[in-house]
């Protein structure tokens, strides 16, 4: 299940949970309103002992699945269903589950890149520009394949939410959405990043209000209220 709950207001480092008391959880629901898509890899349940069979009028649990993905595509948003994936992020270099998603969605492109303080040049440089607030013009497109780190994103009525993501994870945050992005306090985060077509990095900081994409985003918000 999707870990995501409305930030608090408390001051201090961002790298924190940042969870008020009492909890404000968000669904996947509340996500799909929102245009951000989400899949959750969870790993596979431990075989059945020999001679513990399942009756055969017993009706199979969701739970027991590989796993459960919400893939939410915004423009399709009202008729959008769980998918069951496969993903692996041990193996995602020659993943076919991945290669499915990638070409259905037309993600042609993709590199590695890892946040810790031995890997990515300028790295304090680099966080403090990943959090500030932005809209990129694309579709930003993350696959955790190791760390964790959090993902936070503006609701209908400009609060935060923010995402859990750990090694498994996929989120997809429509162009035009205002957001940021932290690792937490374990330092390390190593991400795929796919792309539909060539790379375009350009983050716009809020106010980027006259761009297009910001606001066919504001229309698509207001046909899911």
């Amino acid at each position: 299940m999707v870990q995501a709950w409305y930030m608090d207001d408390a001051p201090g480092d961002p790298r924190q949970p940042h969870r008020p008391d009492p909890g404000r959880p968000v669904g996947l629901e509340q996500l799909r309103r929102l245009g951000v898509l989400y899949w959750k890899v969870r790993e596979p349940k431990p075989r059945r002992a020999c001679g513990r069979r399942r009756p055969p009028n017993a009706a199979h649990s969701p739970a027991s699945s590989r796993c459960r993905a919400a893939a939410w595509e915004p423009r399709h948003a009202a008729h959008a269903q769980q998918r069951d994936l496969g993903l692996d992020a041990d193996k995602y270099e020659n993943d076919p589950e991945l290669e499915k998603i990638r070409r259905e969605r037309n993600y042609s492109w993709m590199d590695i890149i890892t946040i810790c303080k031995d890997k990515l040049p300028n790295y304090e440089e680099k966080i403090k520009m990943f959090y500030e607030e932005h809209l990129h013009l694309d579709d930003e497109i993350r696959y955790i394949l190791d760390g964790s780190g959090y993902f936070d994103v503006r609701d209908k009525e400009d609060q935060w939410i923010r995402i859990f993501m750990e090694k498994g994870d996929m989120v997809t945050l429509p162009a035009g959405i205002y957001h940021r992005f932290t690792v937490d306090e374990k330092n390390y985060t190593k991400a795929m990043r796919l792309f539909v077509g060539e790379p375009v990095w350009t983050a716009y900081n809020r106010p980027a209000d006259h761009f297009e994409a910001r606001g066919q985003y504001v229309k698509f918000l207001a046909q899911t209220a």
